[in-house]
């Protein structure tokens, strides 16, 4: 895909208190992009909570909560804090401008505006925003694999565990390490060690389908599967699945303990988080009973939930 393609078809949020000033630039944009509209600088937060636009065309002056404070706002939400925003406003004043850069738009553009500047401005702030995704979208993800590296769980890790401490509910951690795999990559070779790998991956991504799930690779043959809002129970369900799903591969090996074919072993902590605890421990718990699981035969998996 080429960078051009990549400002096409975004998804643009058009914030402005005067419908018809919204219409214009609808009537401008909606050939190329898919265009919503707020008419309040609340209903826009509201929208891009639900929608999360690609970029935000913003006026400055509108009642009550007005263009500079969206824009702040937007700055501090953790979810909305990339999306660009370019102010569309009748100011004109250079203190006008820098305000708004200043709140943390990437461009400003007044009105009365050209049509075409519109356009290849939008189209400028796109192409941009979706490079810095793709880069973004590289740096969190494993490049064997394509599920998310150890510096993308430590991310989500920590985020998903305030939010959890916060709602009170429970977080469960799956470890998984694929069994003998060292000897594997000895008697197949590397190359079949990383279509292994690949194999393995996607039938731990089966197991892991709700929306805040993660999966990623911790590190060599290594596994790690942050199941957020999960019970004790539920987290069971899934490592049995997980062991039915690696299972099902067949894929031989010959110097495996655990059998013919490839197995995993699985270690499974579960705990309600806290403000006072450290995340670190459910890692640990998890580890611990990895180990475990390996001690007492492979191809299984052992739990433990905290208090």
């Amino acid at each position: 895909m080429s960078w051009t393609n990549l400002a096409m078809n975004g998804r643009i949020l058009i914030v402005d208190d005067a419908m018809e000033n919204i219409q214009i630039l609808h009537q401008l944009l909606r050939e190329e992009h898919d265009v919503l509209f707020a008419l309040s600088g609340e209903k826009a937060l509201e929208i891009a909570h639900n929608q999360l636009p690609d970029l935000i065309l913003l006026d400055a002056v509108m009642p009550g909560m007005d263009g500079y404070a969206v824009c702040n706002a937007l700055r501090e939400s953790a979810i909305l804090s990339a999306i660009p925003v370019i102010f569309v406003t009748a100011l004109n004043q250079p203190e006008d401008e820098t305000r708004a850069l200043e709140a943390g738009a990437v461009d400003f553009i007044t009105k009365p505006f050209n049509a075409a500047v519109v356009r290849a401005r939008v189209r400028s702030q796109l192409t941009i925003k979706r490079q810095a995704d793709a880069m973004r979208e590289l740096s969190l993800t494993d490049t064997l694999t394509g599920v998310a590296n150890r510096r993308s769980f430590n991310d989500t890790m920590d985020s998903e565990w305030r939010r959890c401490a916060r709602d009170g509910v429970p977080m469960a951690l799956i470890m998984a390490d694929i069994d003998h795999f060292k000897d594997y990559n000895d008697t197949y070779g590397h190359q079949a060690g990383d279509l292994c790998l690949q194999q393995v991956s996607a039938a731990l991504r089966r197991c892991a389908v709700r929306p805040p799930d993660l999966l990623a690779r911790y590190g060599g043959e290594e596994f790690i599967i942050l199941l957020p809002q999960e019970t004790r129970d539920g987290a069971e369900v899934v490592a049995q699945r997980i062991l039915d799903e690696v299972r099902a591969l067949e894929i031989a090996h010959a110097r495996s303990s655990a059998g013919p074919h490839v197995t995993v072993s699985l270690g499974m902590a579960s705990v309600m988080p806290t403000e006072g605890m450290d995340p670190s421990a459910l890692i640990r718990a998890a580890d611990a009973l990895l180990y475990r699981a390996k001690q007492t035969g492979r191809d299984r998996y052992c739990a433990w939930e905290g208090e």
